[in-house]
């Protein structure tokens, strides 16, 4: 009974107080995650069904990022301009149909560019609903928010990816129909039920002043935390590509490969909000810091697994655990940087580092994989690892985030996040740097 007050409690302290639309904006994501089967096993499906090698693999994989650092840019500004709500739908539809037409198109060209249509209007939902989270969900309540949002859809993917590889057994076709169908669900529930959140203008450019891509650029602090993302970005992408061919050249049969990628969600779903909590009173650049080395060097174990599921799995939930201590000191972060009429930019220049990860990390993971070995490929995930912890802790001594508490983020991040405009975007990175996100659990950008 304790217990189960406890979780009660926990639950009410995590789920409650949050609007209706969120929770509409939340199952629509679900629905869309629950169904998101193609990303996963594009890698495999390229090589085991299709007969190409690991090259063009990485290479579809690339121009698949590319696509959705293309649309990073170009949805954060549309976004802001004409709306959140015709810019998710929009996505949202063009997700579903370009996947559709991915299962049927023939030819390393074709598929080659269907796969960056894909990836552009895939990746042109993110500044979208983090923009719509940040305009519906209180300041206070913003990091809880988007945890959930990022809890969502680690529940969609463990499960989608254990359904996968037994679908996937037998045809792949049906995998791309019905993540089709799945993202128009997830539209159809936008429609009906996500109104336009977009601010209206300010009534005068000394309310919040204009503030462009140039400016977002020049925020230094933020730009620093966009690199050193991108750099475990680049990491993590190795878990949804270049994972799935060196698993099947070890003979890891499709089946084998969704139970244990699908453990990453699983792992979140089930940790990540608890340990969350625990998290947010630690210090800032020591979590980061942390979390770099357990997600470079759980991949970086991937090289001593030989033909066992059971040793890949324990890489899995290795690198897991490193992304949920980065989750929730990061997410959040961005939405509070970022001035009210900018959300879109922030959110899509953010979103940038994970798109550029996305066209770069499988390229460059193929590449290593065909001609240099696991070893080097899972290696060179360890020295990112680490490279990245050392940045973290370089920034936190510089901004004194090592030494920043949850207790004094809720004014600095408030005070900077309503000044907003051109100047107040730079002050509130000073702002933030320091202290540690206040809220409740935090979410990661989902990778792509």
């Amino acid at each position: 009974m304790l217990v189960t007050a406890r979780f009660r409690t926990m639950v009410q302290e995590t789920a409650g107080g949050l609007p209706r639309r969120f929770w509409w904006l939340w199952v629509s994501t679900l629905v869309n995650r629950l169904g998101a089967f193609v990303v996963t096993f594009l890698a495999l499906y390229l090589t085991s069904s299709r007969g190409y090698s690991a090259s063009y693999a990485g290479l579809v994989a690339a121009l698949f990022g590319l696509g959705s650092a293309v649309s990073s840019i170009v949805a954060g500004v549309l976004t802001d301009r004409i709306g959140r709500r015709p810019t998710l739908l929009a996505a949202q539809l063009g997700t579903a149909l370009f996947t559709a037409v991915l299962g049927f198109t023939n030819g390393q060209a074709a598929i080659a560019v269907v796969a960056f249509l894909v990836g552009f209007c895939n990746n042109a939902t993110r500044p979208a609903i983090s923009a719509i989270i940040a305009d519906i969900v209180p300041p206070a309540d913003r990091v809880r928010a988007y945890s959930l949002n990022f809890w969502a859809i680690n529940l969609g993917f463990g499960l989608s990816s254990a359904v996968a590889g037994l679908i996937a057994a037998h045809g792949y076709l049906t995998l791309f129909l019905l993540d089709a169908l799945s993202t128009v669900l997830c539209a159809v529930v936008v429609f009906v039920r996500i109104p336009e959140t977009k601010p209206d203008a300010p009534a005068t450019k000394a309310e919040e002043p204009a503030v462009g891509l140039g400016t977002v650029f020049r925020d230094r602090r933020f730009m620093a935390v966009v690199g050193l993302t991108l750099l475990l970005a680049l990491v993590l992408q190795q878990g949804a590509t270049t994972l799935a061919v060196d698993m099947g050249r070890q003979g890891v049969t499709s089946t084998e490969y969704g139970l244990v990628i699908g453990l990453n969600g699983l792992l979140i779903v089930l940790l990540q909000l608890p340990l969350t909590r625990w998290v947010e009173t630690r210090s800032r650049s020591a979590m980061l810091a942390a979390a770099s080395l357990f997600i470079g060097w759980g991949f970086g174990m991937t090289a001593l697994a030989g033909s066992s599921a059971w040793l890949y799995a324990l890489t899995v939930a290795v690198w897991t655990i490193g992304e949920i201590l980065y989750t929730p000191t990061l997410m959040g972060l961005i939405a509070e940087l970022s001035p009210t009429h900018a959300r879109g930019r922030y959110q899509g220049v953010y979103s940038l580092s994970w798109s550029i990860a996305l066209c770069l990390g499988p390229a460059a993971g193929g590449v290593l994989l065909e001609r240099a070995g696991g070893g080097v490929l899972w290696g060179a995930c360890g020295v990112c690892g680490t490279v990245a912890a050392v940045g973290y802790v370089l920034l936190g001594r510089r901004t004194g985030a090592a030494t920043g508490t949850g207790a004094v983020a809720a004014g600095a991040v408030g005070a900077a996040t309503e000044a907003g405009g051109a100047a107040g975007a730079s002050g509130a990175v000073e702002a933030v740097e320091v202290p540690t996100p206040a809220a409740g659990p935090a979410e990661a950008p989902a990778r792509a």
